[in-house]
């Protein structure tokens, strides 16, 4: 089925979140983080979810599958000695990276596996599923039930991939393919003026504390990924940091200054990026003709999840890489942060935001800044910090293939901070550490200036 009868905005996305809370019974939580990626793919035809648009990114079909194997290896394959798997190939085709639990299928291959099925794949999921209650329904130990809860974080980010990747492969189709409805846009109105906000800097406490029990800088129910940690001092000179993120009508202005032509501003590897790609606007902008948008070409219009849409001036720039972002904030006299003063001037702020649940499933504009406070750090778009993925001091990684996750990715990545709009609620905290490499644009990314006080 083409999406060209694209669902409604206010069907089944939102009401599976409801259980999510980090005070929710374990069933329960599982239950509600594994329907939600369910609801996320209602409506997608076999072939919607079988396509791989790119290298980076995964079929829809695959971030399910993917994420159900999770349980059964890490969980269900060590509390249940007797589970067996519906199909024992599926180890092969839905280990992402693993390189401890043996080989697979190769990523960039992944478009090819028009088999299972999605129905096979979604029956899959259930078997997990039924396995899971059963586990759920005893006594666990505590190693157990960390082990559901990275489970449950690590099916949180692949939503988030999914929303983004169906992004990315509907930008590719001519007929521009709509994934939802869209829903009725807020009032028009200009971005409030860029204010400043000052922080003292000195010798600040970062991170969370990744121990067996931690709390301590983690979120509410006391997780973080291993990466987020050790808690450790870090010595920060006076900044300001901008109110809210760089908008749309900002960018533009970028753009019409000759910002993607002026190598001066650019990294050298992202002045090579530049011209091998050639890009002249973030991802996904297009002129009314539906061709790539340049300086010239009026206002921009953009693919998004509700198909090409005209571009809100008010609302915060989104798909960049950090070569943009940087080349940007060297346009305009200023920096990026670096991602311990941005958690600085955040870990006191309410986790709330424009994430996926809202449904506006884009950024939205900034509301008029209150009390000093800076608007926007979480939800909206991630943001690009200064600061290359590396591991905090005294970092481990964990014993075993769990402890692949994090540690083998810190090289040649940079840090993006706050969520965005396509982020689920209850997993984000002021410590979280996303990261991309330097040239990557399909997420939801965006930024925020900073600059020294003194």
């Amino acid at each position: 089925m083409l999406m060209t009868s694209p669902l409604p905005a206010d069907d089944a996305l939102v009401a599976p979140l409801a259980g999510t809370s980090a005070d929710a019974a374990p069933a329960q939580r599982y239950r509600a983080v594994r329907a939600y990626s369910a609801a996320l793919v209602e409506g997608l035809s076999d072939a919607d979810a079988t396509v791989q648009s790119m290298d980076d990114a995964s079929p829809a079909k695959w971030h399910l599958a993917h994420t159900a194997w999770f349980f059964e290896e890490f969980v269900l394959a060590g509390a249940r000695p007797a589970y067996r798997s519906v199909d024992a190939r599926y180890r092969y085709l839905f280990n992402s990276y693993y390189e401890s639990v043996g080989p697979r299928h190769p990523r960039p291959r992944r478009g090819l596996l028009t088999r299972p099925s999605l129905a096979d794949v979604l029956r899959y999921r259930a078997a997990v599923d039924a396995a899971m209650e059963k586990l759920l329904a005893g006594p666990l130990p505590g190693a157990t039930l960390r082990l559901i809860e990275l489970g449950l974080q690590h099916e949180m980010q692949h939503q988030e991939l999914l929303l983004t990747d169906l992004l990315h492969l509907f930008a590719q189709n001519p007929l521009r393919p709509a994934y939802r409805e869209a829903p009725d846009p807020p009032p028009a109105a200009p971005a409030p003026p860029l204010a400043w906000i000052g922080h003292a800097g000195g010798r600040c406490r970062i991170g969370a504390d990744t121990g067996a029990d931690a709390k301590d800088g983690a979120g509410a129910s006391g997780f973080a990924f291993d990466s987020e940690g050790p808690r450790h001092e870090v010595l920060l000179r006076p900044f300001r940091l901008a109110a809210r993120p760089v908008s749309n009508a900002e960018w533009s202005e970028f753009i019409a200054d000759g910002g993607y032509r002026r190598p001066t501003l650019w990294l050298a590897d992202g002045w090579k990026a530049v011209q091998a790609e050639g890009w002249t606007a973030p991802l996904y902008w297009e002129d009314e003709a539906g061709e790539a948008y340049r300086e010239d070409a009026g206002a921009p219009r953009a693919m998004t999840l509700f198909g090409v849409q005209a571009l809100d001036p008010a609302a915060p720039v989104a798909h960049l890489s950090y070569f943009e972002a940087d080349a940007y904030a060297r346009w305009a006299g200023k920096r990026l942060p670096t991602e311990f003063e941005w958690e600085i001037a955040a870990r006191d702020l309410p986790v709330r935001g424009n994430f996926a649940d809202s449904g506006a499933l884009r950024p939205l504009a900034a509301p008029q800044p209150s009390g000093g406070v800076p608007g926007q750090m979480y939800g909206d778009v991630w943001e690009w910090t200064a600061s290359p993925f590396v591991a905090y001091p005294g970092f481990r990684p964990a014993g075993g293939a769990v402890g692949e996750y994090n540690g083998k990715f810190m090289c040649n990545q940079f840090v993006l901070r706050g969520g965005s709009c396509a982020t689920p609620t209850g997993h984000l905290r002021p410590s979280y550490r996303n990261f991309f490499y330097p040239q990557q644009r399909w997420q939801f990314a965006g930024l925020r200036l900073a600059e020294d006080a003194s």
